[in-house]
């Protein structure tokens, strides 16, 4: 067998080891359970005393795909419901500058006569839920009373947490008859995905948990009459398990107005904890391990040792610091510099994903002298970021698109790190383990882009 069809196969055992191995014994791995579209007008879900009605998902096109499902519903005036998810404990406001700004929305859609305090402050639930950016979702709604429904935008997106990091994401539609007096909300957990430049959903349920704590700790909420669970029959997408939240606020007392949306973010502090705990290896103070060696395990140990450049550790450090150092600059951008759009600041650091790393890699491979041992170390430290990566963000749920598109690219890196190798190089510089390994990572990369993968 020839030797670049070794290092090939190489590869593809390291990644599926350290790719899916992982992602199947560590983590949920699912596959996103989609429908098939259909034309006719699906079963509404009603609410009580109420003439509108509205369908148990969203959909990313103004036609009836269960793809997010609805999941809180909280039955109360648009104004009381924002002021509730802001309030102080004490009701009253400290104001740290003396600039406020309000802004009455114009756009169709939003939420009228909506205050905007550019303030932080304390929140009787712990939570400022600052506006936030996503694309768009249609939700079907019914205003009754003889009136046609149509597909409706959302009246506003909150979120909890970093854009470029993790964050509790949440759209809100309110009903299309003013007199029935209820938002219908998706509430999901997701992180950005710097390979696809999109968000991706990591599931529904810890952030309809959360909601539905958020609301239940404000102190005008009774919460064994007025949080309850709802079975809506939307079971499926994600971890969907078929019922929504409903949170009746119509007897709260309501502060005076003045209060309005936080729109201060506010990084979740549950995906720092946990990282850096990691369990300690059991003691060896009797020599127990060096004990069991034999003389051959002895040699294979010298050999892999005396196999090890510098270049080996070098490479890992570039790859490391490269994939992490982008989802770290960021967090950064997106809290330090304002003026920065999410799109200039993707725009920016994509490229040190998409040319800055295989071309590092390249670059300190050319130095090494055995192929397997450049593939080996090149996939293997890039398959180490993308798990540091997940860990940093507490992402826990990973689709199996993810692992097969994340597999390919650990097997990219690998085959170009093999043909930058001084034995691939010996012959001719562009050898087929370069090229290959240049174009899949190319394919991979424009095919995920494009939502092939």
């Amino acid at each position: 067998m020839r030797r670049s069809h070794v290092v090939a196969v190489a590869l593809v055992v390291v990644a599926v080891l350290f790719i899916g191995g992982p992602s199947l014994l560590f983590a949920d791995s699912i596959d996103e359970q989609l429908t098939e579209e259909t034309q006719e007008t699906p079963e509404l879900v009603s609410l009580e005393d109420s003439e509108s009605e509205f369908w148990r998902f969203l959909s990313p096109e103004a036609e009836f795909r269960e793809r997010s499902p609805i999941n809180v519903i909280v039955r109360g005036e648009t104004e009381d419901v924002l002021r509730a998810m802001s309030e102080r404990d004490d009701g009253e406001w400290e104001e740290i500058e003396d600039v406020e700004e309000e802004t009455e929305a114009e756009a169709p859609g939003e939420f009228e006569n909506a205050t905007v305090l550019e303030e932080e402050h304390r929140h009787a639930t712990g939570i400022a839920w600052g506006e936030a950016d996503g694309t768009t979702r249609y939700a079907w709604v019914d205003p009754g009373e003889g009136e046609d429904g149509y597909w409706a935008t959302e009246s506003l997106q909150l979120e909890d947490g970093d854009y470029y990091g993790q964050r509790y994401h949440i759209r809100l539609y309110e009903s299309p008859n003013p007199d029935d007096e209820w938002l219908a909300m998706q509430a999901h957990t997701e992180h950005f995905d710097w390979f696809t430049l999109r968000h991706r959903v990591d599931g529904v349920e810890a952030a309809q948990l959360r909601v539905e704590q958020d609301f239940m700790e404000l102190p005008d909420v009774d919460t064994e009459t007025d949080v309850r669970r709802m079975h809506v029959d939307n079971a499926g997408p994600s971890d969907a398990d078929g019922w929504a939240t409903v949170v009746d606020l119509t007897s709260m007392v309501v502060l005076p107005a003045g209060i309005g949306l936080a729109a201060g973010r506010r990084g979740r502090a549950s995906a720092a904890e946990g990282v850096g705990k990691q369990r300690t290896p059991a003691r060896d103070d009797d020599g127990v391990l060096e004990r069991g060696l034999t003389e051959v395990d002895r040699q294979r140990l010298a050999a892999v040792a005396d196999r090890l450049e510098a270049g080996h550790l070098l490479l890992v450090f570039a790859v490391l610091a490269l994939f992490l150092g982008v989802r770290m600059g960021g967090l950064l951008l997106e809290r330090r510099v304002a003026f920065l759009t999410p799109h200039m600041i993707a725009a920016l650091l994509y490229p040190v994903i998409a040319v800055g790393i295989p071309v590092a890699t390249y670059l300190i491979a050319r130095g090494l002298t055995r192929r397997l041992d450049a593939a080996i170390v090149a996939a293997g430290s890039l398959a180490l970021a993308i798990w540091l990566d997940y860990g940093l963000l507490g992402v826990d749920v990973i689709p199996l698109d993810v692992v097969f598109q994340r597999t390919l690219v650990v097997i990219a890196l690998g085959l170009i790190a093999a043909g930058a190798a001084r034995r691939a190089t010996r012959a001719r510089r562009l050898n087929d383990l370069l090229v290959g390994g240049v174009a899949m990572w190319v394919l991979v990369l424009v095919g995920t882009l494009l939502g092939y993968l």
